[in-house]
Protein backbone atom coordinates (compact mmCIF):
# COMPACT_ATOMS: atom_id res chain seq x y z
CA UNK A 1 0.00 0.00 0.00
CA UNK A 2 2.98 2.30 0.73
CA UNK A 3 4.43 1.84 -2.44
CA UNK A 4 1.05 2.30 -4.15
CA UNK A 5 0.58 5.74 -2.17
CA UNK A 6 4.78 6.80 -3.56
CA UNK A 7 3.66 5.98 -6.89
CA UNK A 8 0.02 8.25 -6.81
CA UNK A 9 2.49 11.04 -5.37
CA UNK A 10 5.02 10.86 -7.93
CA UNK A 11 2.72 10.56 -10.85
CA UNK A 12 0.72 13.88 -8.95
CA UNK A 13 3.80 15.67 -9.10
CA UNK A 14 5.03 14.91 -12.50
CA UNK A 15 1.24 15.78 -13.56
CA UNK A 16 1.70 19.00 -11.57
CA UNK A 17 4.97 19.79 -13.05
CA UNK A 18 3.65 19.46 -16.54
CA UNK A 19 0.85 21.80 -16.11
CA UNK A 20 2.60 24.37 -14.68
CA UNK A 21 5.25 24.28 -17.96
CA UNK A 22 2.31 24.46 -19.93
CA UNK A 23 0.90 27.65 -18.11
CA UNK A 24 4.20 29.09 -18.47
CA UNK A 25 4.11 28.53 -22.42
CA UNK A 26 0.80 29.72 -22.77
CA UNK A 27 1.68 32.47 -20.49
CA UNK A 28 4.82 33.41 -22.64
CA UNK A 29 2.57 32.99 -25.65
CA UNK A 30 0.09 35.69 -24.31
CA UNK A 31 3.34 38.20 -24.04
CA UNK A 32 4.58 37.75 -26.97
CA UNK A 33 1.18 38.59 -28.31
CA UNK A 34 0.75 41.84 -26.21
CA UNK A 35 5.24 42.42 -27.25
CA UNK A 36 3.99 42.65 -30.72
CA UNK A 37 1.08 44.29 -30.27
CA UNK A 38 2.52 47.02 -28.24
CA UNK A 39 5.78 47.33 -30.50
CA UNK A 40 2.93 47.60 -33.64
CA UNK A 41 1.02 50.23 -31.92
CA UNK A 42 4.24 52.27 -31.08
CA UNK A 43 5.69 52.31 -34.68
CA UNK A 44 5.16 55.13 -36.60
CA UNK A 45 3.06 55.30 -39.32
CA UNK A 46 4.06 56.11 -42.75
CA UNK A 47 1.38 57.72 -45.23
CA UNK A 48 2.50 57.69 -49.11
CA UNK A 49 0.51 60.01 -51.44
CA UNK A 50 0.63 60.67 -55.09
CA UNK A 51 -1.86 61.65 -58.06
CA UNK A 52 -2.29 58.13 -59.02
CA UNK A 53 -1.85 54.30 -57.96
CA UNK A 54 -0.82 51.35 -59.87
CA UNK A 55 -2.04 48.10 -57.16
CA UNK A 56 0.05 45.77 -59.22
CA UNK A 57 -2.66 43.75 -60.63
CA UNK A 58 -5.32 46.05 -61.90
CA UNK A 59 -6.16 47.26 -65.53
CA UNK A 60 -6.05 50.88 -64.30
CA UNK A 61 -5.00 53.43 -62.03
CA UNK A 62 -6.59 54.83 -58.77
CA UNK A 63 -6.94 58.36 -58.40
CA UNK A 64 -5.70 59.93 -55.48
CA UNK A 65 -3.09 57.47 -54.05
CA UNK A 66 -2.76 56.48 -50.77
CA UNK A 67 -0.52 53.80 -49.05
CA UNK A 68 -0.19 53.29 -45.43
CA UNK A 69 2.90 51.74 -43.69
CA UNK A 70 3.45 50.51 -40.07
CA UNK A 71 6.93 49.05 -39.70
CA UNK A 72 8.26 46.90 -43.20
CA UNK A 73 4.64 46.05 -43.56
CA UNK A 74 1.46 47.82 -45.31
CA UNK A 75 -1.53 48.72 -42.95
CA UNK A 76 -3.35 49.35 -45.92
CA UNK A 77 -3.54 51.09 -50.21
CA UNK A 78 -6.25 52.70 -52.48
CA UNK A 79 -7.50 55.61 -53.14
CA UNK A 80 -8.52 58.54 -51.20
CA UNK A 81 -7.63 56.87 -47.88
CA UNK A 82 -8.04 58.49 -44.56
CA UNK A 83 -4.26 59.52 -42.93
CA UNK A 84 -4.34 59.09 -39.57
CA UNK A 85 -3.59 62.30 -37.32
CA UNK A 86 -0.33 61.29 -36.04
CA UNK A 87 1.05 59.39 -39.22
CA UNK A 88 4.24 60.63 -41.36
CA UNK A 89 2.81 62.28 -44.67
CA UNK A 90 5.10 62.03 -47.72
CA UNK A 91 3.47 63.67 -50.63
CA UNK A 92 5.25 62.92 -53.85
CA UNK A 93 2.72 65.09 -55.92
CA UNK A 94 2.24 64.13 -59.81
CA UNK A 95 3.45 61.26 -59.54
CA UNK A 96 2.29 57.30 -59.50
CA UNK A 97 2.83 54.98 -56.55
CA UNK A 98 3.16 51.50 -57.41
CA UNK A 99 4.94 48.19 -55.92
CA UNK A 100 8.65 47.54 -56.62
CA UNK A 101 9.14 46.17 -59.87
CA UNK A 102 10.57 42.84 -59.89
CA UNK A 103 13.54 41.71 -62.60
CA UNK A 104 13.14 37.69 -62.82
CA UNK A 105 16.52 37.54 -64.96
CA UNK A 106 19.40 39.31 -63.98
CA UNK A 107 23.29 38.48 -63.35
CA UNK A 108 23.92 41.01 -60.02
CA UNK A 109 27.27 39.87 -60.52
CA UNK A 110 28.70 39.94 -63.79
CA UNK A 111 29.29 42.67 -66.68
CA UNK A 112 29.73 41.42 -70.30
CA UNK A 113 29.19 44.94 -71.68
CA UNK A 114 32.09 47.10 -70.39
CA UNK A 115 34.72 45.60 -72.50
CA UNK A 116 35.44 43.72 -75.89
CA UNK A 117 34.25 40.52 -75.27
CA UNK A 118 37.51 38.79 -75.37
CA UNK A 119 39.32 40.43 -72.31
CA UNK A 120 35.82 40.15 -70.39
CA UNK A 121 36.59 36.20 -70.93
CA UNK A 122 39.94 36.82 -70.02
CA UNK A 123 39.35 39.19 -67.07
CA UNK A 124 36.50 36.82 -65.36
CA UNK A 125 39.88 34.19 -65.49
CA UNK A 126 42.07 36.77 -63.92
CA UNK A 127 39.83 38.99 -61.35
CA UNK A 128 39.82 37.57 -57.87
CA UNK A 129 36.55 36.12 -56.29
CA UNK A 130 37.23 38.86 -53.55
CA UNK A 131 37.59 41.39 -56.71
CA UNK A 132 34.73 40.17 -58.37
CA UNK A 133 32.71 40.19 -55.20
CA UNK A 134 33.43 44.06 -54.64
CA UNK A 135 32.47 44.61 -58.20
CA UNK A 136 28.38 43.18 -57.89
CA UNK A 137 28.02 45.81 -54.98
CA UNK A 138 27.79 49.12 -57.56
CA UNK A 139 25.27 46.84 -59.76
CA UNK A 140 23.20 45.77 -56.82
CA UNK A 141 23.24 49.39 -55.84
CA UNK A 142 22.14 50.69 -59.16
CA UNK A 143 19.26 47.84 -59.79
CA UNK A 144 17.62 48.64 -56.33
CA UNK A 145 17.63 52.66 -57.54
CA UNK A 146 16.21 51.73 -60.33
CA UNK A 147 12.74 50.47 -58.53
CA UNK A 148 13.61 47.13 -58.45
CA UNK A 149 12.97 45.93 -55.09
CA UNK A 150 13.65 42.02 -56.13
CA UNK A 151 15.11 40.50 -58.75
CA UNK A 152 15.52 36.66 -59.79
CA UNK A 153 19.18 36.00 -60.46
CA UNK A 154 19.49 33.74 -62.74
CA UNK A 155 23.34 32.26 -62.96
CA UNK A 156 26.66 33.34 -61.21
CA UNK A 157 29.98 31.77 -60.76
CA UNK A 158 31.91 31.14 -57.88
CA UNK A 159 28.37 31.08 -55.81
CA UNK A 160 29.19 34.69 -55.67
CA UNK A 161 25.39 35.09 -55.96
CA UNK A 162 24.65 33.98 -52.94
CA UNK A 163 27.21 35.87 -51.05
CA UNK A 164 25.70 38.94 -52.17
CA UNK A 165 21.86 37.83 -51.55
CA UNK A 166 23.13 37.19 -48.36
CA UNK A 167 24.99 40.43 -47.83
CA UNK A 168 21.79 42.01 -48.76
CA UNK A 169 19.66 40.52 -46.13
CA UNK A 170 21.89 41.31 -43.65
CA UNK A 171 21.96 44.87 -44.15
CA UNK A 172 25.45 44.88 -45.19
CA UNK A 173 24.94 46.28 -48.28
CA UNK A 174 22.11 47.91 -50.45
CA UNK A 175 20.46 46.15 -52.99
CA UNK A 176 17.28 44.24 -54.17
CA UNK A 177 15.99 41.25 -52.48
CA UNK A 178 17.18 37.82 -54.30
CA UNK A 179 16.54 34.67 -55.55
CA UNK A 180 19.80 33.14 -56.70
CA UNK A 181 20.53 29.93 -58.87
CA UNK A 182 23.64 29.58 -58.15
CA UNK A 183 25.73 28.08 -61.00
CA UNK A 184 23.97 27.39 -64.56
CA UNK A 185 23.48 23.87 -65.03
CA UNK A 186 24.37 22.77 -68.86
CA UNK A 187 25.58 19.99 -71.03
CA UNK A 188 29.05 19.51 -72.11
CA UNK A 189 29.99 21.61 -74.63
CA UNK A 190 26.83 23.69 -74.25
CA UNK A 191 26.39 27.12 -73.76
CA UNK A 192 26.96 27.04 -70.14
CA UNK A 193 30.40 25.00 -70.31
CA UNK A 194 32.51 28.04 -69.59
CA UNK A 195 35.72 26.03 -71.25
CA UNK A 196 33.99 26.31 -74.81
CA UNK A 197 36.38 28.17 -76.96
CA UNK A 198 39.69 27.68 -75.26
CA UNK A 199 42.50 24.41 -75.84
CA UNK A 200 41.13 21.40 -74.29
CA UNK A 201 42.60 20.74 -70.65
CA UNK A 202 43.78 24.49 -70.11
CA UNK A 203 41.90 24.61 -67.04
CA UNK A 204 43.65 21.54 -66.25
CA UNK A 205 40.16 19.27 -66.02
CA UNK A 206 37.33 18.86 -67.28
CA UNK A 207 33.84 20.42 -66.21
CA UNK A 208 31.75 18.95 -63.93
CA UNK A 209 28.73 18.95 -61.66
CA UNK A 210 29.85 21.15 -59.43
CA UNK A 211 30.87 23.51 -62.26
CA UNK A 212 27.36 23.03 -63.68
CA UNK A 213 28.07 20.70 -66.45
CA UNK A 214 26.67 17.60 -66.01
CA UNK A 215 25.42 14.85 -68.67
CA UNK A 216 22.70 12.25 -68.32
CA UNK A 217 19.72 12.55 -65.77
CA UNK A 218 21.86 11.24 -62.59
CA UNK A 219 24.73 13.87 -63.04
CA UNK A 220 22.02 16.13 -63.70
CA UNK A 221 20.14 15.12 -60.30
CA UNK A 222 23.54 15.67 -58.75
CA UNK A 223 23.92 19.18 -60.44
CA UNK A 224 20.65 20.22 -59.08
CA UNK A 225 21.20 18.87 -55.22
CA UNK A 226 24.69 20.15 -55.32
CA UNK A 227 23.41 24.04 -55.98
CA UNK A 228 20.25 23.23 -53.52
CA UNK A 229 22.83 22.53 -50.82
CA UNK A 230 25.14 25.68 -51.63
CA UNK A 231 22.28 28.09 -51.35
CA UNK A 232 20.59 27.83 -55.01
CA UNK A 233 16.67 29.20 -54.54
CA UNK A 234 15.58 28.42 -58.02
CA UNK A 235 17.28 26.10 -60.61
CA UNK A 236 18.08 27.80 -64.22
CA UNK A 237 19.59 25.38 -66.81
CA UNK A 238 20.65 26.25 -70.60
CA UNK A 239 18.32 23.40 -72.50
CA UNK A 240 19.25 25.25 -76.12
CA UNK A 241 22.11 26.95 -77.52
CA UNK A 242 22.76 30.83 -76.62
CA UNK A 243 24.37 33.58 -78.43
CA UNK A 244 27.01 34.65 -76.18
CA UNK A 245 28.87 31.07 -76.51
CA UNK A 246 31.03 30.52 -78.87
CA UNK A 247 30.63 26.40 -79.81
CA UNK A 248 27.34 25.67 -80.21
CA UNK A 249 24.17 26.44 -82.56
CA UNK A 250 21.36 28.94 -80.73
CA UNK A 251 18.71 27.02 -81.23
CA UNK A 252 20.12 23.52 -81.11
CA UNK A 253 18.67 21.05 -78.03
CA UNK A 254 21.16 20.53 -75.51
CA UNK A 255 19.29 18.28 -73.45
CA UNK A 256 17.78 14.73 -73.75
CA UNK A 257 14.02 14.37 -73.17
CA UNK A 258 15.17 12.30 -70.18
CA UNK A 259 17.94 15.01 -68.97
CA UNK A 260 15.07 16.98 -69.17
CA UNK A 261 12.84 15.08 -67.21
CA UNK A 262 15.24 14.52 -64.68
CA UNK A 263 15.51 18.54 -64.06
CA UNK A 264 12.49 19.16 -63.83
CA UNK A 265 11.69 16.19 -61.43
CA UNK A 266 14.67 16.52 -59.04
CA UNK A 267 14.01 20.70 -58.65
CA UNK A 268 10.43 20.12 -58.10
CA UNK A 269 10.84 17.69 -55.86
CA UNK A 270 13.21 20.08 -53.33
CA UNK A 271 10.53 22.95 -53.94
CA UNK A 272 12.94 25.35 -56.13
CA UNK A 273 10.97 26.52 -59.46
CA UNK A 274 12.77 26.03 -62.96
CA UNK A 275 13.69 28.44 -65.65
CA UNK A 276 15.72 27.17 -68.47
CA UNK A 277 17.55 29.43 -70.85
CA UNK A 278 15.96 28.52 -74.22
CA UNK A 279 16.07 29.97 -77.97
CA UNK A 280 14.81 26.85 -79.56
CA UNK A 281 11.59 25.63 -80.19
CA UNK A 282 12.41 21.69 -80.00
CA UNK A 283 14.41 22.59 -77.25
CA UNK A 284 11.47 25.00 -75.41
CA UNK A 285 8.86 21.80 -76.47
CA UNK A 286 10.71 19.20 -74.40
CA UNK A 287 11.12 21.99 -71.82
CA UNK A 288 7.64 22.52 -71.63
CA UNK A 289 6.31 19.49 -71.51
CA UNK A 290 8.41 18.17 -68.42
CA UNK A 291 7.17 20.79 -66.76
CA UNK A 292 9.51 23.94 -66.05
CA UNK A 293 7.87 27.06 -64.70
CA UNK A 294 9.77 29.28 -67.54
CA UNK A 295 11.07 30.05 -70.89
CA UNK A 296 13.74 32.59 -70.90
CA UNK A 297 14.44 34.34 -74.13
CA UNK A 298 12.34 31.92 -76.41
CA UNK A 299 13.75 33.46 -79.80
CA UNK A 300 12.27 30.99 -82.18
CA UNK A 301 9.75 29.59 -80.38
CA UNK A 302 6.82 28.93 -82.98
CA UNK A 303 2.84 29.25 -82.71
CA UNK A 304 2.11 25.95 -81.58
CA UNK A 305 4.88 25.74 -79.37
CA UNK A 306 3.37 29.25 -77.52
CA UNK A 307 0.09 27.23 -77.38
CA UNK A 308 1.60 24.89 -75.53
CA UNK A 309 3.09 27.44 -73.25
CA UNK A 310 -0.68 28.81 -72.39
CA UNK A 311 -2.30 25.54 -72.34
CA UNK A 312 0.37 24.60 -68.93
CA UNK A 313 0.89 28.17 -67.98
CA UNK A 314 4.45 28.15 -68.49
CA UNK A 315 6.17 31.96 -68.29
CA UNK A 316 7.78 33.27 -71.21
CA UNK A 317 10.63 35.65 -70.48
CA UNK A 318 11.46 37.45 -73.27
CA UNK A 319 14.41 39.78 -72.29
CA UNK A 320 13.99 42.02 -74.54
CA UNK A 321 16.94 44.65 -73.86
CA UNK A 322 19.86 42.29 -73.90
CA UNK A 323 19.64 41.64 -77.31
CA UNK A 324 19.62 45.59 -78.21
CA UNK A 325 22.40 45.95 -76.06
CA UNK A 326 24.43 43.58 -78.39
CA UNK A 327 22.89 44.79 -81.72
CA UNK A 328 24.59 48.21 -80.73
CA UNK A 329 27.90 46.88 -80.64
CA UNK A 330 27.58 44.12 -83.09
CA UNK A 331 30.43 44.47 -84.68
CA UNK A 332 33.03 44.21 -81.73
CA UNK A 333 31.81 40.24 -81.10
CA UNK A 334 33.70 37.07 -83.12
CA UNK A 335 32.31 36.28 -85.88
CA UNK A 336 29.92 33.40 -84.97
CA UNK A 337 28.41 35.61 -82.12
CA UNK A 338 27.64 37.93 -84.39
CA UNK A 339 25.76 35.30 -86.86
CA UNK A 340 23.40 33.99 -83.79
CA UNK A 341 22.40 37.48 -82.55
CA UNK A 342 21.50 39.12 -86.03
CA UNK A 343 19.23 35.03 -86.23
CA UNK A 344 18.09 35.57 -82.15
CA UNK A 345 16.95 39.17 -82.62
CA UNK A 346 15.50 38.76 -86.86
CA UNK A 347 12.69 35.74 -84.94
CA UNK A 348 11.94 37.20 -81.64
CA UNK A 349 9.98 40.14 -82.62
CA UNK A 350 7.45 38.36 -84.41
CA UNK A 351 7.84 35.07 -81.43
CA UNK A 352 6.99 38.40 -78.91
CA UNK A 353 4.24 39.78 -80.73
CA UNK A 354 2.57 35.58 -81.22
CA UNK A 355 3.20 35.20 -77.73
CA UNK A 356 0.72 38.30 -76.72
CA UNK A 357 -1.95 37.12 -79.35
CA UNK A 358 -1.75 33.56 -78.14
CA UNK A 359 -2.30 35.31 -74.75
CA UNK A 360 1.07 33.26 -72.88
CA UNK A 361 2.04 34.48 -69.48
CA UNK A 362 4.72 37.03 -69.60
CA UNK A 363 7.18 37.85 -66.82
CA UNK A 364 9.07 40.88 -66.96
CA UNK A 365 12.83 39.90 -66.86
CA UNK A 366 15.79 42.06 -68.38
CA UNK A 367 19.38 39.93 -68.71
CA UNK A 368 20.79 42.32 -66.84
CA UNK A 369 24.33 42.08 -67.17
CA UNK A 370 24.46 41.70 -70.37
CA UNK A 371 23.99 45.44 -70.28
CA UNK A 372 24.31 48.33 -68.19
CA UNK A 373 23.47 47.33 -64.34
CA UNK A 374 20.24 50.08 -63.38
CA UNK A 375 18.95 50.80 -66.74
CA UNK A 376 16.83 47.41 -66.10
CA UNK A 377 13.50 49.74 -66.89
CA UNK A 378 13.79 50.92 -70.41
CA UNK A 379 12.29 47.20 -71.09
CA UNK A 380 9.18 48.64 -70.04
CA UNK A 381 9.22 50.67 -73.74
CA UNK A 382 10.03 47.79 -75.87
CA UNK A 383 7.70 45.31 -74.58
CA UNK A 384 4.90 48.10 -75.17
CA UNK A 385 6.86 48.60 -78.71
CA UNK A 386 6.49 45.04 -79.92
CA UNK A 387 2.31 45.86 -78.85
CA UNK A 388 2.39 45.05 -75.27
CA UNK A 389 -0.35 47.22 -73.38
CA UNK A 390 1.52 49.83 -70.62
CA UNK A 391 -0.61 48.19 -68.13
CA UNK A 392 0.23 44.66 -68.79
CA UNK A 393 3.96 45.81 -69.06
CA UNK A 394 3.37 47.16 -65.29
CA UNK A 395 1.31 43.88 -64.09
CA UNK A 396 4.31 41.55 -65.85
CA UNK A 397 7.12 43.59 -63.50
CA UNK A 398 4.93 43.14 -60.09
CA UNK A 399 2.29 40.75 -59.64
CA UNK A 400 2.91 38.62 -62.37
CA UNK A 401 6.91 38.13 -61.75
CA UNK A 402 5.87 37.72 -58.25
CA UNK A 403 3.54 34.69 -58.89
CA UNK A 404 6.32 33.51 -61.23
CA UNK A 405 9.00 33.67 -58.57
CA UNK A 406 6.32 32.21 -55.81
CA UNK A 407 6.20 35.09 -53.74
CA UNK A 408 3.05 36.63 -54.20
CA UNK A 409 1.82 35.66 -50.24
CA UNK A 410 4.02 38.78 -49.51
CA UNK A 411 5.04 41.19 -52.67
CA UNK A 412 4.11 42.15 -55.77
CA UNK A 413 0.91 44.19 -55.22
CA UNK A 414 -0.23 46.92 -52.91
CA UNK A 415 -2.59 45.42 -50.30
CA UNK A 416 -2.76 45.03 -46.87
CA UNK A 417 -0.57 42.66 -45.19
CA UNK A 418 2.21 43.11 -48.06
CA UNK A 419 5.82 43.98 -47.36
CA UNK A 420 6.71 47.42 -47.84
CA UNK A 421 7.87 47.85 -51.37
CA UNK A 422 7.08 50.75 -52.57
CA UNK A 423 8.44 53.24 -55.41
CA UNK A 424 7.13 56.46 -57.21
CA UNK A 425 7.71 57.07 -60.66
CA UNK A 426 6.91 60.74 -62.03
CA UNK A 427 3.23 61.49 -63.95
CA UNK A 428 1.26 58.40 -65.66
CA UNK A 429 3.39 55.44 -66.64
CA UNK A 430 0.18 54.29 -68.68
CA UNK A 431 0.61 57.20 -70.91
CA UNK A 432 4.43 57.36 -71.09
CA UNK A 433 6.17 54.24 -70.59
CA UNK A 434 9.38 55.66 -69.99
CA UNK A 435 8.17 57.52 -66.80
CA UNK A 436 9.37 53.66 -65.20
CA UNK A 437 12.84 54.78 -66.27
CA UNK A 438 12.99 57.65 -64.06
CA UNK A 439 11.72 56.11 -60.41
CA UNK A 440 12.76 58.98 -58.02
CA UNK A 441 11.23 57.55 -54.63
CA UNK A 442 12.36 54.09 -53.70
CA UNK A 443 10.86 52.48 -50.10
CA UNK A 444 11.98 48.67 -49.37
CA UNK A 445 10.40 47.04 -46.39
CA UNK A 446 9.03 50.04 -45.03
CA UNK A 447 12.68 52.17 -45.54
CA UNK A 448 13.29 54.64 -48.08
CA UNK A 449 16.36 54.06 -49.93
CA UNK A 450 15.77 56.67 -52.66
CA UNK A 451 14.52 59.70 -52.67
CA UNK A 452 15.11 62.43 -54.78
CA UNK A 453 13.34 65.96 -56.99
CA UNK A 454 12.47 63.83 -59.15
CA UNK A 455 8.40 64.19 -57.85
CA UNK A 456 6.26 66.77 -60.54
Amino acid sequence: MARAKNLVQVVRCLYTCVMIRLLACRLLCVLCVLYGSVASLGAETIALKAARLFDGKSKTLLPNGVVLIQGDKILDAGSNLAVPNDSKVIDLGDATLSPGFIDAHTHLTSDYYSEPYNELRLKNLEDSVATMAFKSIPHARATLDAGFTTVRDVGSELFLDVALRNAITHGIVAGPRMLVATKGIGATGGHFDRSDGFRDGVFGRQMDYTDGIADGPEEIRKAVRYEVKNGADVIKAAVSGGVMSLTDEVDVPQFSAEEMKALVDESHRLRKKVAVHCHGDEAAREAINAGVDSIEHGSFLKPATLQLMKAKGTYLTPTLIAAEQIMSKIDKYPPAVQAKARAAVAARSEMFRNALKIGVKISFGTDAGVYPHGENAKEFALMTGLGMKPIDALISATSADADLLGVAARLGTLEKGQLADVIAMPGDPTSDITATERVFFVMKEGKTVKETSGKQ
